[in-house]
């Protein structure tokens, strides 16, 4: 990187730290904090539910997915994504809004004390709180890869160096620093993204080896399933997806629990569906362009690297670097924003007296003090990342194996079809399915779909067998009064 590079990353980097300041003069208390008052913008909740699903994951390990087998990477990635989005636009994300209008709920994990029980309330906080220590380390573990292939920084500086950025401004400016970071970092992506994208293309002869660059690709390449992405695998994505982008990863939660209304939150769903699946044909195509440009590359991770590098003049490169960047921080900090308002109400208040009943400015404390604690515990948890398996490992095999277990109930919880599920249901979907991912991950040798999907198919398949033994039992008071609330336009 030459010195206007690292100029205008230092400028990005000015302009994140600038608005959580900015940001951090309206924020009165937990509300404004964790939920945005409830009146964050459908376009705002749309372009941040966007924007906040996705990180430096993609630029790396992706990256890698796209060199080895091709156009599959759209196909169960931002595919699933797209499904996911619009069947929640109408199932899932109006029920989240109307939650907190008629709970005032902060946290997604908080109504689900009224709907099952306390138990099975801490249960979900706790599993969901540990597994997001691990989802929010390797968001970390992928930007520092990326800032190490750029400058040659040593892993865990560049690790602590955007965490460091990013643990200020979350700390200070809550969800509205968080919404409006990522409308920035949606603007810094699109433009870098769209440079690499025109650079590669005009490159390869123009608008015609948008087409013409499959036949000379490795075999595989152009199909819509290639080596372990199976058809198989993209239905147990798919379910994952749809688990995840509807409140199973809490931030996305978060998204529509902040919309002002149902309609507003359908329209936040609706948005970030169309956006997945437009982006990512223009935000891969240098990647699957890889193998043409950069054949026998040892380190398939390093592709879009080597990309910007060879293809971008200076400055431009700081830019793509920023972008990168952008949608790191983008995920990490929408994660430990919505991990903190679940320790906050969810966690702390049950575990001492001296949390409960706090008035504003000794909850916006709290609130920051957990944001804190939580962010410096992912970066150095990002530091041992290679113990878990490495970036992949503890994004497809830690975190979206274990994702269902623990959002089947959450999400579930929200439909009147299952409203004659308790307590006892939740739990024993939970520890079903985590027995389920110790056998395929420990004890059979499976395949890498049956990793992702026995625990999801397993809890899913528990939750609804005790539902519907219970079919005949009595919905108590305050849960059926709570599917109408959530039922209700």
């Amino acid at each position: 990187m030459e010195i206007i590079d690292y100029l205008v990353l230092a400028g990005f980097f000015a302009l994140i730290l600038g608005i959580g300041f900015i940001s951090a003069r309206n924020i009165k208390g937990s509300a404004d904090y964790f939920v945005g008052g409830g009146k964050v913008p459908w376009w705002l909740a749309g372009i941040s539910h966007h924007v906040s699903g996705h990180s430096g994951v993609v630029f790396v390990a992706y990256a890698a997915i796209a060199y080895q087998y091709g156009f599959t990477l759209y196909i169960w990635w931002a595919g699933s994504i797209v499904i996911a989005c619009f069947l929640g636009a109408w199932v899932f994300a109006p029920r989240w809004a109307r939650l907190r209008q008629h709970l005032t709920i902060e946290s997604p994990t908080e109504y689900l004390s009224l709907r099952y029980n306390v138990a099975a309330q801490q249960v979900m906080a706790w599993s969901g709180v540990l597994l997001k220590l691990f989802d929010t380390a390797a968001k970390w573990a992928s930007i520092g890869i990326l800032l190490q292939g750029f400058t040659g920084l040593p892993l865990a500086t560049g690790i602590m160096l955007s965490g460091g950025v990013s643990l200020l401004y979350i700390t200070l400016g809550g969800l509205w620093a968080d919404l409006y970071t990522d409308l920035a970092q949606f603007v810094v992506q699109v433009v870098a993204g769209l440079v690499l994208f025109v650079a590669v293309m005009n490159h390869l002869g123009g608008t015609s080896s948008l087409t013409g660059i499959w036949s000379q690709l490795p075999a595989g390449h152009a199909d819509l399933f290639n080596g372990p992405y199976t058809g198989l695998f993209f239905l147990a994505y798919a379910c994952v997806s749809i688990l995840s982008y509807n409140g199973g990863t809490w931030n996305l939660a978060a998204r529509y629990i902040s919309a002002p209304s149902g309609p507003s939150a359908r329209r936040a769903a609706l948005l970030s569906g169309a956006l997945y699946l437009i982006w990512p044909l223009f935000l891969f195509f240098p990647m699957w362009a890889a193998p043409l440009l950069l054949p026998s590359l040892a380190d398939p991770s390093q592709a879009y690297i080597l990309l910007t590098q060879q293809f971008l003049p200076a400055g431009l490169v700081g830019l793509v670097l920023a972008s990168m960047f952008a949608a790191t921080m983008s995920m990490t900090t929408s994660d430990t924003n919505t991990i903190s308002s679940v320790i906050t109400r969810d966690i702390l208040p049950l575990m001492s007296t001296r949390f409960r009943g706090l008035d504003s400015k000794k909850s916006l404390l709290v609130a920051r003090l957990c944001t804190f604690a939580f962010t410096l515990a992912t970066l150095l948890l990002a530091i041992e990342s290679d113990r878990f398996g490495g970036v992949l490992g503890l994004i497809i095999l830690w975190f979206a194996a274990l994702l269902g277990p623990t959002s089947i109930p959450m999400l579930f919880g929200l439909l009147p079809a299952f409203k004659r599920a308790n307590a006892s249901v939740a739990i024993t979907s939970i520890l079903a399915g985590f027995v389920a991912f110790v056998l395929v991950t420990y004890l059979w040798t499976g395949t890498q779909a049956g990793r992702v999907g026995a625990p999801i198919f397993t809890s899913a398949l528990v939750f609804c067998g005790m539902t519907w033994l219970r079919r005949n039992q009595p919905v108590p008071p305050k849960v059926e009064q709570l599917m109408r609330s959530l039922s209700q336009p």
